[in-house]
């Protein structure tokens, strides 16, 4: 089937009735790209990230437009926008474009990355690629946020290859997609516990979980925020943890300081990663404050990982 990418160029101020215009005429899938409301949604949501891509940030400077996508044989709403968008005094171009299996073509993005001595991070459909010597970590990266190719993600993995011991239980705060916890399995740990406060994660780590043969009680995935969420906070610290997962960014793992030592004995392994090198100073603060003790820090381009232990008296 060929399709026509139109392009309607707005003012950054009317964007939004625009949308609204366009939506109401029966033009509903739109697609908006405006630098305005990615500000906002960065600034709305600082607490979950440390970086953005600053030649994307450029990308969209005084950027305001809306595309949509129309079947090449549909004529009739092509004139019907055409005249409505006219009506509108905004300039408007049609492109058509190449004729794509959409279903199938987003996996082209995605290859085995082999991190480390000993794993390899595989897409659902290449599970059956060999790669000798290696354990497969199996995921659906188009349900993912976490898919092994970030130097954070890599990073930690590389460390658990040295920490996690077999029948060791693992607690891994902010899994994701589930990716370390089903590491920490593929290593040898006995259980491992994936909790993150984002619902569709819970789900979601449960799935990746499933393509790689676990499921309770080897792996359990949770819901909930251990700062605030007492309850959570007692279940989990019921239980010894040989490795401890912290892989988000500084400013949540400097939150989550002081309740790590709770889940921590005394030969117990925090790994921390998600860490901007410049943010390292502040981690590294709050994780002393907290009574750790860091043990090594690593880096891969711009981003550190640390691994530290309860202090001992």
């Amino acid at each position: 089937m060929a399709w026509l990418e139109i392009t309607i160029n707005t003012a950054q101020k009317s964007v939004d009735e625009i949308a609204a215009i366009l939506t109401a005429n029966g033009f509903s899938d739109l697609l908006i790209e405006d630098q305005d409301q990615f500000e906002d949604f960065l600034e709305q949501n600082k607490a979950y990230w440390d970086y953005i891509d600053e030649a994307f940030q450029h990308q969209l400077q005084g950027l305001s437009r809306i595309k949509l996508y129309l079947e090449e044989t549909d004529t009739a709403a092509l004139d019907r926008l055409t005249a409505l968008v006219a009506s509108l005094s905004l300039p408007m171009t049609v492109a058509p474009m190449a004729d794509v299996n959409w279903e199938e073509s987003w996996k082209d993005n995605y290859t085995a990355v082999e991190v480390g001595d000993r794993l390899v991070v595989l897409p659902y459909w290449l599970q059956s690629e060999e790669h000798p010597g290696r354990l497969p970590v199996i995921l659906d990266p188009g349900l993912t946020f976490g898919t092994g190719a970030h130097p954070s993600t890599q990073m930690v993995l590389r460390a658990m290859e040295k920490y996690v011991k077999p029948g060791s239980h693992c607690l891994d705060l902010g899994s994701g997609s589930g990716i370390l916890s089903i590491a920490a399995l593929r290593l040898g740990a006995g259980s491992a516990t994936g909790v993150d406060i984002d619902p569709k994660a819970e789900d979601i780590a449960r799935e990746n979980a499933a393509y790689n043969h676990f499921s309770a009680p080897q792996f359990t995935a949770l819901t909930g925020n251990v700062t605030t969420d007492r309850k959570l906070m007692d279940t989990l610290a019921g239980k010894a943890y040989g490795v401890v997962l912290v892989n988000i960014v500084a400013d949540v793992i400097i939150a989550l300081a002081p309740v790590l030592p709770t889940f921590l004995g005394e030969e117990s392994i925090l790994i921390c990663s998600g860490i901007l090198d410049t943010r390292l100073q502040d981690v590294l603060s709050a994780l002393t404050q907290a009574g750790l003790t860091v043990l090594d820090a690593y880096e891969q381009e711009d981003w550190r990982c640390v691994t530290a232990k309860r202090r001992t008296l």
